[in-house]
């Protein structure tokens, strides 16, 4: 099987938690642990499963993997989060896909007992969540802007319109990954005009018709900033059916396998990689230590590295970043 990214995010952290990754006293409680995220065909989830599904293993826990099928949104997440604590779980990992939508679950679960982490996107408030582990979203949205500076030769003086495809407005990877684009092109590349932004509900179609509009409203498009994996996916269809394939400078986030083998393909500028498997055994271990030893992580936030993927990136690189879904 293919690895998925090992990064050395938060040291102190992560040997505070492998204090209990040897998993439960002979005879202690088997624990439940509910892990409820947004479009759950995504592959980002599907990577980040690999990491709850081995980590739940070697704690001896049951692992419940909860989300819509196929749909990011707030409407269809509540009810699935609410249903989850109904069954009284001892932990919960949370990806929300509304800060202030999912507030009020999260806050109900923790009046209920049951022990909260946050993981890839928080609540409004995490003060009451043992943890929350994210990727590097500013420093992800930076190294777009370089990436897609230097695919189209940028010069001061020059103007270049640039497009950006999220999937949420109030997802707080998305906020955080156009909040570090946005700053780098005012720091660096002030030349850069960012013209339009489109949401697709992690709906790679719905990305896709994003991009096809957007070619012919601004003909004079230099690049495109795909902010997650599904728009990743859609931006890069749409640039193969109209031929633009090396003519528009595509960045997008999330190592999805098709689309790390469209880097190879000059169909992307570049990738940015995050870790998803890993922030998923960080929960697991954090709300575990936190239930059996009543132990906090050493940091209660929890930043992992992103890696960039381009055509320099070394063959073993692209296949030891690549996400994998088993």
């Amino acid at each position: 099987m293919k690895r998925t990214l090992r990064s050395l995010a938060v040291l102190g952290t992560v040997a505070a938690l492998a204090l209990t990754a040897s998993g439960c006293a002979q005879g202690e409680k088997q624990l439940t642990i509910a892990f409820v995220m947004g479009a759950e065909s995504d592959p980002f989830f599907q990577a980040m499963k690999v990491g709850a599904t081995e980590e739940a293993a070697a704690q001896n826990v049951k692992l419940v993997w909860q989300g819509d099928p196929s749909h990011y949104d707030v409407a269809t997440q509540v009810p699935i989060v609410d249903s989850v604590i109904s069954t009284k779980p001892d932990g919960l990992v949370l990806i929300p896909t509304d800060p202030a939508g999912l507030q009020a679950s999260s806050d109900k679960a923790v009046e209920a007992g049951i022990v909260v982490a946050n993981v890839d996107t928080h609540t409004e408030d995490t003060s009451k969540a043992v943890i929350f582990i994210t990727g590097d979203n500013g420093d992800g949205g930076a190294k777009a802007a370089d990436a897609i500076a230097n695919a189209i030769g940028y010069t001061d003086g020059e103007t270049y319109q640039v497009v950006v495809g999220l999937t949420s407005a109030t997802a707080t990877t998305n906020v955080g990954r156009l909040d570090g684009f946005k700053a780098q092109v005012a720091a660096s590349y002030p030349g850069i005009e960012i013209v339009d932004v489109a949401y697709s509900q992690s709906n790679p179609q719905t990305a896709a018709s994003n991009v096809s509009n957007w070619l012919t409203k601004f003909p004079n498009l230099k690049g495109i900033f795909a902010i997650d994996g599904t728009n990743a996916s859609g931006a890069a269809a749409a640039l193969q059916a109209k031929n633009l394939v090396g003519k528009i400078a595509l960045v997008g986030y999330d190592a999805y396998p098709a689309n790390v083998e469209l880097i190879k393909a000059g169909v992307f500028t570049a990738l940015i990689a995050q870790d998803p498997a890993e922030e998923a055994r960080q929960a697991i271990r954090a709300i575990v230590a936190k239930i059996r030893n009543n132990e906090d992580p050493a940091s209660h936030d929890v930043v992992i590295p992103n890696v960039t993927l381009d055509a320099n990136t070394s063959a073993a690189d692209l296949t030891k970043y690549t996400y994998v879904a088993n």
